[in-house]
């Protein structure tokens, strides 16, 4: 905290937030996804209730608001590396782990913003253990209802949503790694490599352990397939949200753009 206020002439507000938000391109009535980092903004008045309230005053009630809220640890022991548990262990976590519920499961590791966003008023959450999403305004019921448990960031999710409605990805202060929409584009390809997921969930009011397949995502790319399609000509928008690097970019290119870089890093 204290690096950030000798690193700035004045405090961030929620209007200058608003301000740079219009200037890059954030406009009434959006579908706009957010990844997040808060610090990277700078000193904010207020933290991430004003940054959510800047977006939200820009996009007004005719918008969308969504972010990620997953929950990755609700898994397997057996998965876990980083730290790994005793062999011992992985039984009674697996029997005991509470399950997941979209009314108080909290999202980790998805920045301070989006674990703010998900308690606030009016935003509700898409029911899936692992890739749940938030969402605010007048399509979050559209973007949110029907999160298939298997491939869950695909066609049968809320990217896949997105996709169809014409959303736009904003970063704010995060690297391209954070595009989940880019994971879209895993699924559409032609080789997936697949994998068994697990956790805990509520199957008509009680604690089931279940399994579900899924694709094995390679989020290591996306840093390069941010850049590539910043070298591409297709269009976005780029300019900084207080003193955060940032970028709005049109989800259905930035997912076509991925799904042909995949394939071709594939085939080489």
């Amino acid at each position: 905290m204290k690096r950030l206020i000798e690193h700035q002439a004045e405090p961030i507000t929620k209007e200058r937030i608003k301000a740079d938000l219009v200037q890059l391109g954030v406009r009434k009535g959006m579908i706009l996804c957010v990844h997040s980092s808060l610090s990277s903004i700078g000193w904010v008045n207020g933290g991430a209730i004003a940054v959510i309230q800047a977006m939200m005053d820009i996009l007004t009630d005719e918008g969308t608001l969504i972010m990620p809220a997953q929950t990755l640890e609700l898994s397997d022991p057996a998965d876990w590396i980083n730290p790994p548990v005793p062999y011992s262990w992985w039984k009674p976590i697996k029997d005991t782990m509470p399950a997941f519920d979209p009314a108080y499961t909290a999202p980790t590791a998805m920045g301070k913003v989006a674990e703010t966003f998900w308690k606030y008023p009016g935003v509700e959450r898409s029911n899936h253990p692992h890739f749940s999403f938030t969402a605010w305004g007048k399509r979050k019921d559209e973007v949110l209802k029907h999160h298939a448990l298997p491939y869950g960031l695909g066609e049968n999710s809320p990217l896949g949503r997105m996709y169809d409605l014409g959303a736009k990805v904003l970063l704010i202060g995060t690297s391209f790694e954070s595009v989940t929409a880019f994971h879209l584009a895993e699924y559409r390809i032609s080789q997936q490599d697949l994998m068994t997921r697990g956790a805990p969930i509520l199957e008509n009011g009680w604690r089931v352990w279940k399994e579900y397949q899924d694709i094995i995502t390679r989020e290591e790319l996306f840093e390069q397939i941010g850049r590539d399609f910043l070298q591409s000509g297709c269009s976005y928008n780029h300019s900084q949200i207080g003193l955060a690097n940032s970028y709005l970019m049109p989800m259905r290119e930035s997912v076509d753009f991925a799904e042909k870089w995949l394939e071709q890093y594939d085939q080489t």
